[in-house]
């Protein structure tokens, strides 16, 4: 391939990306005019248009799109691959950009980077917390974080955390009047306390499993959060059952601020992966994050 059919690819992504010839050229480096004469030229050597330009807005046509999803994701292999032999130096370095929940970031991502960054001055992290599921090569992420059982096949997913299990609480206040639930199908006699998970446009429904046979339950009640420390809070205060990771209650139970419910109904479960796209060759950098991670209990 002619470098110049390269860096006009490059530049049509850019364009493509942004939606803006004024952001694609701050972008790149170049004038406006420059990118824009750039664009008529690909346009003109592949004899298709690319872009739909009007006064207030660029959006690629269905050839544009059919180019973005092809070429697009090849370019930045590439790009990954020379960045990776640029980092091939005494110390990894470059910036690490991961997508993870809360609840991962601070049980497992921000403990191993308390103790690995010290050591690598030129390393720098990105975390991103989303409640829901990222595309983390559509959105440029290095690496993400799941649970075990929620991560894609074309993923290499390693291990980074032990088993977890969810328990289903409630404050003492809250059973006075109420009869204690003896299978998950009595959730519905009770006032819960629901999670929103906004990747599934819903309600976290329930996973309960005992003896081989899996349940699942859409619970109701007059509360709702996207938090669990708002969810642990609620029950706490005697507003219902919630249903949470064993380790958020734990202390609350040894103090005896919340009560047990449906315990054998909450088998251990792959607990949270680190996964990255399988054709992605690791940075060094990226190398020494993922053997701080590795989970060796």
């Amino acid at each position: 391939m002619r470098r110049d059919n390269v860096s006009d690819l490059n530049a049509f992504l850019a364009v493509a990306r942004e939606r803006s010839f004024t952001r694609a050229a701050a972008q790149l480096g170049v004038s406006q005019s420059a990118l824009s004469q750039t664009l008529r030229n690909l346009e003109a050597r592949l004899g298709v248009r690319l872009l739909t330009r009007t006064t207030r807005s660029v959006a690629p046509t269905e050839a544009g799109e059919r180019l973005m999803l092809t070429i697009g994701p090849r370019l930045e292999e590439i790009e990954a691959e020379l960045a990776a032999i640029g980092e091939l130096r005494d110390k990894p370095a470059g910036t690490i950009r991961i997508t993870s929940s809360e609840h991962a970031a601070e049980t497992i991502l921000w403990p191993a980077m308390q103790r690995l960054l010290p050591g690598y001055p030129d390393i720098k992290l990105e975390l991103s917390l989303e409640a829901g599921f990222t595309d983390i090569v559509a959105e440029r992420f290095d690496a993400g974080v799941r649970l075990g059982e929620q991560v894609e096949k074309d993923m290499i997913a390693v291990r980074i955390g032990p088993e977890m299990r969810m328990a289903a609480v409630a404050a003492a206040s809250y059973l006075a009047d109420r009869a204690v639930p003896a299978s998950p199908h009595d959730l519905a006699r009770h006032d819960c306390i629901n999670l929103r998970l906004p990747t599934l446009g819903g309600f976290y429904a329930w996973e309960f499993e005992k003896d081989g046979r899996a349940l699942n339950v859409r619970v109701e009640g007059r509360l709702a959060f996207n938090s669990a420390r708002m969810i642990l809070s609620a029950a706490e205060a005697g507003f219902g059952v919630g249903f949470l990771p064993e380790d958020h209650v734990l202390e609350a139970l040894a103090k005896g601020q919340l009560v047990r419910l449906l315990e054998d109904w909450c088998p251990p479960f792959p607990g949270y992966h680190l996964y990255y796209p399988s054709r992605r060759q690791p940075t060094p950098a990226f190398t020494v994050l993922l053997e701080a991670l590795r989970y060796r209990g």
